[in-house]
């Protein structure tokens, strides 16, 4: 099939390919037709001309809304050599069961007017990779890397899907399974940790670190076989981890990962721990738990190792210091010093999920060579603003950074302050460069996918067309240092609950609504509504996923409070929940949490 610009040429050629594989997928095809050859017709709503979507980008630049929203949701991206766009959905049950979303303009005008789901797989939120390698779409679930072969001019590939590397489960936070390629027939793949600071019981407060920092093998069980990155042949099927190289470790939580050609060099922007507040309120206070550790920005040469879990980085001291859960007091460093240090360390919980080295001619010299990172937006900075939910962008020279990093895209949040997740309108996610250089974005939240462009003269550029995204990254609520008295949103509030400010606020949000993907809603929630001792035993001895919650599973562990909150506290706060949030109003008593901890215990 070859590439066409006329839709009645697409009507035809799509529905070729339907009649080629099933009866089932006629009828599939007819229904695309009706329906204007998309998934999500009614979402494909035009933006109104020159008003960059609500973005602020430097001067020059502009963005076109590609696609309005998806279904699936978005996850990576890849745009390949004639345009068509690859996404991997966030959320197959939205998505049809299908894994992949593909998108084609056959107008000419910049906008996806075929949108077409493709590729069954097992998958639930955090599968992530999506990209374009030697001739073959490369994509993962949680716990598989596929890849199928694409053929010049076919939008939706007919290949097989092959396995490249196969995980073993049990799900678990952290698997996200970015790749990444090199010139000599390897692929990287990240293999982020089920754990945020190698505890005894995962984010429960006080629960100290397994493992010594200071041993040769340190014995942390998650260091053997995650957190990091392992290496395999990029051509080879049903490969399994035993069968790949163990290329780096002390890495809790890999999302973004490229490989930059210039100085043929594998790079990584990890995610740092989260929740010192809330598992160490005797030794952070609210400030610095939002205000740490970075998220450290890594040259990964063979054998690199992170510090995770024994170490964090902090950006401000551009020192390696002792975790708490391994006697760590913000002053102790142990052997930190004799970790690599990142490159560079960006702000707290900004939540680095894609990186782009770029490699195009449309954008100004400035950028050349340069590396764009997608900040999807922090959770747990209360009570400070939410932070980060940019694209940056890193000048690069000789392979390591030659400036600071810079405001390259915000206003996706599209409010300021970010007071709860759940307030952003989009959060930037994926990263993508088109055959003609320009920058795409994927969102998600609704799976919006911006292009954006440079329109300018690309020789007059410098200094006062970034003036503006500078002193945004001064001043903006989502991106400056905050204040620790004044920008502190809870400091007029009265406090209702003294336990849920406490404990639950980072995680399932000032509104009860969680973060969408990581952490569930309590809001109308069938687990806070209709069985009091199921939601009084979950608070008491926790949870681990992946759980169902309004038709969406979460993995994320819930720890157990019994061992740290009284009878009377987890009273409080149940009544609280209950209370709130658009739940069926109900008291929980004292004596109600005493009789299940007694039952649960036994």
């Amino acid at each position: 099939m070859k590439p066409t610009n006329s839709p009645r040429k697409a009507i035809t050629d799509v529905l070729r390919y339907f009649h080629s594989h099933s009866l089932k997928f006629i009828v599939a095809g007819a229904l695309l037709i009706l329906m204007g050859f998309s998934w999500n017709s009614a979402q494909l709503k035009p933006q109104p001309a020159n008003t960059n979507d609500g973005l602020f980008l430097p001067d020059g630049f502009q963005a076109l809304v590609v696609v309005d929203s998806l279904k699936g949701q978005a996850r990576h991206i890849a745009v390949n050599s004639n345009g068509d766009i690859y996404v991997k959905a966030r959320n197959h049950y939205l998505n049809g069961g299908y894994g992949n979303i593909a998108l084609r303009d056959t107008n000419g005008d910049g906008k996806a007017d075929i949108v077409i789901p493709f590729g069954k797989y097992d998958g639930h939120t955090y599968g992530t990779a999506m990209r374009i390698h030697d001739g073959y779409l490369y994509f993962s679930s949680e716990l598989m890397i596929y890849r199928m072969k694409l053929k010049r001019g076919q939008l939706v590939p007919d290949s097989k899907m092959d396995t490249i590397v196969i995980d073993n489960p049990p799900y678990h936070e952290h698997q996200t399974k970015p790749v990444a390629f090199d010139n000599k027939g390897h692929i990287f793949v990240g293999w982020g940790a089920g754990s945020n600071a190698g505890q005894v019981n995962n984010r429960q407060p006080g629960s100290p670190g397994v493992g010594d920092p200071g041993s040769p093998d340190k014995g942390n069980p998650w260091l053997k076989d995650h957190g990091g990155i392992w290496m395999f042949d990029a051509n080879k099927t049903n490969q399994h981890q035993a069968d790949g190289v163990r290329y780096a470790t002390g890495l809790r939580s890999l999302v973004a990962m490229d490989w930059d050609p210039k100085s043929k060099s594998l790079y990584t922007v990890s995610h740092g721990r989260d929740d010192f507040r809330l598992l160490w309120p005797d030794i952070y206070t609210p400030w610095q738990s939002a205000m740490q550790p970075g998220e450290e920005f890594f040259k990964v040469n063979e054998g690199l190792d992170g510090g995770w879990p024994y170490y964090y980085y902090d950006q401000i001291k551009n020192k390696k210091l002792l975790n708490p859960e391994f006697g760590g007091d913000q002053v102790k460093e142990g052997d930190g010093a004799k970790l690599t240090k990142p490159l560079m360390g960006f702000p707290a919980h900004f939540a680095p999920n894609d990186l782009l080295f770029y490699r195009g001619k449309q954008f100004p010299v400035h950028y050349k060579n340069g590396a764009f990172i997608a900040f999807h937006g922090s959770t747990d900075r209360a009570p400070y603003p939410q932070a980060g939910y940019i694209i940056v962008f890193v000048p690069f020279k000789d392979g390591r950074p030659s400036g600071p990093w810079e405001v390259f895209a915000d206003g996706f949040a599209g409010v300021d302050p970010i007071f709860n997740v759940s307030n952003a309108v989009y959060r930037p996610m994926g990263l993508a460069e088109g055959p003609d250089g320009s920058l795409y974005v994927s969102d998600t939240e609704k799976g919006r996918i911006w292009r954006i462009m440079y329109k300018g003269d690309k020789k007059a550029f410098g200094t006062a067309q970034l003036a503006a995204m500078e002193k945004r990254k001064m001043t903006a609520s989502n991106i400056k240092t905050p204040d620790e008295i004044k920008d502190n949103l809870f400091k007029d509030m009265a406090t209702t609950s003294v336990v849920y400010s406490t404990y639950c606020v980072a995680c399932h949000q000032n509104d009860g609504k969680g973060d969408g993907n990581r952490f569930p809603p309590l809001a109308q929630s069938e687990w806070v509504n209709y069985n009091k001792t199921r939601l009084i035993n979950v608070v008491l001895n926790g949870l681990k996923g992946p759980v169902q919650v309004k038709g969406q599973s979460y993995n994320e562990v819930m720890p157990a409070h019994g061992s740290f909150l009284s009878d009377a506290q987890i009273a409080e706060v149940l009544t609280y929940v209950k209370s709130n949030f658009n739940n069926i109003p109900e008291i929980v008593t004292p004596a109600e949490v005493s009789t299940v901890r007694k039952m649960t215990s036994k």
